[in-house]
């Protein structure tokens, strides 16, 4: 039985800035099963955080959230997306910059590639300056290394986490 509910559970990719602060965002949404911070977009074919920090792999920090689509679509994970990060800077979340902070939609799929399309185009009447989100098929995802993830649940004290992910939480309204 427990096989068929994790059939319709379908993922999503999706990179706004540190992986840190968007895993804590959409860890609190219902329908939403996991996150899994990680790396994407590149060309490195054993992506680790030193040599993404670096920008020489060309990966972005992203999550993966695995979700219930009968609990929360695809199209609300991206209406949380557009309000958790400004996707009109290039490369760049507030003092984090280089291109591993970029703005990505990685589709899975055509249909979530017509989905994140309308989209952009219905989050840029939001926003005076041009949406700069990269969209792209995903190629391959992989999992950061083990003491990212849940990391402001584990550390909801670190520097990071006070300053940047619990004002974020809260200006969303979410439980910092």
């Amino acid at each position: 039985m427990a096989e068929d509910m994790n059939s319709s559970l379908e993922s999503a990719t999706l990179g706004g800035g540190c992986f840190w602060c968007i895993e804590a965002i959409f860890a609190q949404q219902m329908g939403v099963k996991s996150v899994v911070s990680g790396y994407a977009g590149g060309h490195d074919s054993n992506p680790d955080y030193k040599d993404v920090c670096s920008g020489t792999t060309g990966h972005a920090e992203v999550i993966q959230v695995t979700f219930d689509p009968k609990v929360i679509s695809f199209d609300a994970l991206l209406d949380l997306f557009w309000r958790a990060h400004d996707p009109t800077t290039l490369n760049r979340q507030g003092n984090d910059v280089g291109t591993q902070y970029r703005s990505a939609i990685y589709y899975h799929n055509e249909d979530q590639k017509a989905s994140a399309l309308m989209s952009i185009e219905k989050a840029q009447k939001f926003f005076d300056e041009e949406i700069v989100t990269e969209l792209a098929p995903l190629d391959k995802f992989f999992p950061a290394e083990g003491y990212h993830q849940d990391f402001y649940t584990n550390n909801p004290e670190q520097g990071y986490c006070s300053f940047v992910i619990r004002p974020k939480l809260a200006k969303l309204g979410l439980k910092p």
